[in-house]
Formats: C-alpha cells, sequence, structure tokens
C-alpha cells in the first residue's frame, strides 16, 4: 500500500504542481506583453488562460499534501525532521499562491482590456495604464519564491536527510 501512495503522491506532485509553476512563471511576461499591447487580443487571451491554468490546479494540488500525509504515515516517517521542514515549507509555498501569487495575476487580468473593449463594444473593465511594469515584477519575485519553496520541497522529498534508504 505504501508503493501504491507514494505513486499517487508523486503523479499527483507531478500533474498538479508541475502546471501551476510553469503556467505561473509564464504569466508575467504575458501580462506585460498584453498590457504593452492593448489590441492585441490573443495576448489577453493567453493571459486568462495562464491565470485560469493556476486557479484550476492550485485547487486539484491539495491532493499533493493529502497523498503525502497518507503516504508519510504509511511510512512512518511523519515526525521526521525532513519531512516536518518539508510540510512547512509547502504550507508557506500554498500562502504564497494564495495569498500573493494568485491575487497579483487578479489584479493584472483585470488590467488587460477584454476583447469588446477593444472594439470599443464592451462595458471596457480593462485599466491600462494604471497597473504598472513593477506590478509585474513583484509578480513575478512573488512566483519565483513559489516555485524555489516546491524546488526546495521536491529536494527534500528526494534526499530525505537521514534517510535509511541510501538515497
Amino acid at each position: 500500500m505504501t508503493k501504491f501512495l507514494l505513486a499517487v503522491h508523486v503523479i499527483a506532485a507531478i500533474v498538479a504542481i508541475g502546471p501551476v509553476t510553469v503556467a505561473a512563471s509564464m504569466f508575467p511576461p504575458a501580462a506585460r506583453r498584453a498590457l504593452a499591447a492593448p489590441a492585441d487580443v490573443r495576448a489577453a487571451e493567453t493571459v486568462r488562460l495562464l491565470h485560469r491554468i493556476c486557479q484550476v490546479y492550485a485547487a486539484v494540488g491539495i491532493a499533493v499534501p493529502a497523498f503525502g500525509f497518507f503516504t508519510a504515515s504509511a511510512m512512518g516517517v511523519l515526525g521526521d525532521a525532513w519531512l516536518i521542514v518539508s510540510i512547512a515549507l509547502t504550507v508557506v509555498a500554498a500562502i504564497v499562491l494564495v495569498v500573493l501569487v494568485l491575487p497579483g495575476q487578479e489584479v493584472l487580468v483585470e488590467s488587460v482590456p477584454d476583447a469588446d473593449a477593444r472594439t470599443g463594444t464592451g462595458s471596457g473593465q480593462g485599466t491600462v495604464g494604471t497597473v504598472t511594469r513593477e506590478a509585474t515584477v513583484r509578480l513575478a519575485m512573488f512566483t519565483g519564491i513559489f516555485n524555489l519553496l516546491w524546488a526546495t520541497v521536491t529536494v527534500l522529498m528526494i534526499v530525505r536527510p537521514g534517510s535509511t534508504t541510501g538515497a
């Protein structure tokens, strides 16, 4: 059963966390392009798509720590220092994603004019010009922190300091 739980945990991490880290990393430059070229409908669509990917896979990503706890319990390592540090870093990564990255993306998504605003037929909810390059740079920094936290957790999961497996 332990091998099954570990396999599901690893697959969940690859399928759920991978897309969030990639899409979140792609978002700031895509937002810069969309804000620099308000008439570029495709750039705006890309920004909205990347944000949606981050939202959906962040929700799916809850499976990763859930299966991680089941796996750690089955392996009898819940009290190990490397796992406690990994859990703490996972919590910090989740907070960074939910409190800094996703809301930062939302502000930028709302700043990119929608297709109706570009043609003059819609409500024009975009606020091009009010969001600066600094907002995208700040978002890129938060995204980098999020990605670094996940990379650190991944390394801890592989190396497992103090493990008797010889890894």
